[in-house]
């Protein structure tokens, strides 16, 4: 096995930063130890290959427990494959991703997951496992949970929202909910009254507002509150835990803050959209808007406060990228004159970790609390720590070099995922993957791609580590 040598960084975890050495044996790390010491001294003597990290971050690689690579929505396809989706998170630094498998209504859970591996099996760049997307809830599903949580899909993801399509009413919610309580599942929840949000398109389209804001306007801050309340009652009475997916509003950061007080298990994530993009761009003319489309939708800046500060507090515990990209061109173009048409999904993948360093740079949050937002809690919330979102004896060695100090642009032209718009288009910041190492093997050197379709190995996982 190949035997390497990380010299001269800054370690940093989620609990400390260090100036140390790790050395790697194979796809595992083997050891940590303060740099210049005789210890150290020895391994760079045993070592096969020295990386040379003076003036760098060493952290773990980034944990996206959020994404939809190749997702049926709108009569198209989000159009990163789990080729190019997973080489674009390896680019950014990110080596695991959680995907979601989708049951279509009417079929098994089953047939959704198997759907699943056989579109992502040999074609990963990266580590990689999957959340399942509970489409219709009945006995028999119910029934499929508890197996599916043996095998390590632990999580279910609900929607409150896209009636016809994804919607649960508040009885299904509530007997999946139940059957998690005694299963150990987590129920992940988009939380949005979509019944009331398809009466507000319905009138904004007969009123001949159809352009991209109107998206936004009618999925109102206090429907995603709403329904955050009503996921957080229906959890209290099933006495299961809830994770509620891509918070971007600060009403429901309140509800969730509420529950959290009482010592409730909730817990949430947000999204960098929601930290760094507003209404101010859904509003952008000749129908650019239409490229910042997403549900939940992004909200007036002013919301972005109330989820730095949640993030700060520990209110919301996890950045997640909501990664589903769609093309401008003939993609998001399907809305032209309907906003409801224009497929609901931004790209992100890459860009996570860089934009969560910016957030350090900025002054919003500490070097640890970016690991531990990014690598560890989303790694301990899904089963996958310590194996995962840290730089420990034992753990996987997915780690990434990181310059603090590297000045970058970020755009469509210079990106890796496949779709053909940047939504930080011309943003410039600070801070830049140098290399990483995804179980020991180095798929990123500089402007290198190193790594190979099939690396990445399918991750059976635990339960959620904070129940």
């Amino acid at each position: 096995m190949t035997r390497t040598l990380i010299q001269g960084g800054l370690v940093i975890t989620a609990g400390e930063e260090l100036s140390a050495d790790v050395l790697v044996d194979g796809e595992r790390v083997a050891a940590v130890a303060a740099s210049g010491t005789e210890v150290t001294e020895t391994w760079a003597r045993g070592a096969d290959r020295i990386i040379d990290a003076t003036g760098l971050y060493v952290i773990p690689g980034g944990v996206d427990a959020h994404t939809h690579m190749e997702m049926p929505f709108g009569g198209t396809f989000a159009s990163d494959t789990f080729e190019t989706g997973t080489r674009a998170a390896a680019w950014g630094g990110t080596t695991t991703i959680v995907d979601f498998a989708i049951q279509t209504v009417g079929h098994a859970l089953r047939e959704g997951l198997d759907a699943w591996h056989a579109k992502s099996e040999g074609r990963c760049a990266i580590d990689y496992g999957f959340h399942m997307i509970l489409s219709d809830v009945d006995e028999h599903s119910l029934k499929e949970m508890d197996a599916l949580v043996d095998e390590g899909v632990s999580s279910f993801k609900l929607f409150m929202a896209y009636p016809g399509v994804f919607y649960s009413d508040d009885g299904q919610i509530l007997r999946a909910m139940q059957r998690a309580s005694g299963n150990g599942g987590l129920i992940m929840m988009h939380a949005e009254n979509g019944i009331a949000i398809d009466v507000l398109v319905e009138q904004a389209l007969a009123e001949g507002r159809t352009d991209p804001r109107y998206h936004g306007e009618v999925r109102r801050e206090l429907l995603e509150s709403e329904a955050t309340h009503r996921a957080i009652q229906l959890a209290r009475v099933a006495g299961a835990p809830l994770y509620v997916v891509h918070v971007s509003a600060e009403q429901a950061v309140q509800e969730i803050t509420g529950a959290r007080d009482l010592g409730l298990p909730v817990f949430a994530e947000t999204c960098p959209q929601y930290l760094f993009l507003s209404t101010d761009n859904l509003a952008e003319p000749d129908f650019e808007g239409a490229k910042y489309v997403c549900s939940t939708p992004l909200r007036p800046v002013e919301h972005q406060a109330a989820l730095w500060r949640g993030l700060r507090t520990n209110d919301l515990q996890v950045v997640s990228t909501d990664h589903c990209p769609f093309c401008f061109t003939g993609q998001k173009e399907l809305g032209r004159g309907d906003f409801s048409k224009i497929p609901n999904g931004m790209p992100g993948v890459e860009h996570r970790m860089d934009l969560l360093h910016q957030a350090v740079v900025d002054g919003h949050i500490s070097r640890r609390r970016w690991i531990e937002i990014a690598c560890a809690t989303p790694a301990r919330m899904f089963g996958l720590y310590p194996r995962k979102g840290t730089i420990a004896p034992g753990a996987d060695a997915d780690i990434v070099v990181y310059d603090p100090e590297a000045r970058q642009t970020l755009s469509a032209e210079t990106h890796h995922m496949n779709v053909d718009y940047s939504a930080y288009e011309g943003k410039r910041i600070t801070g830049r993957v140098r290399t990483v190492l995804s179980r020991g093997h180095v798929v990123v050197d500089g402007d290198a791609y190193l790594g190979r379709t099939g690396h990445g190995r399918y991750l059976p996982r635990a339960t959620c580590q904070y129940l």
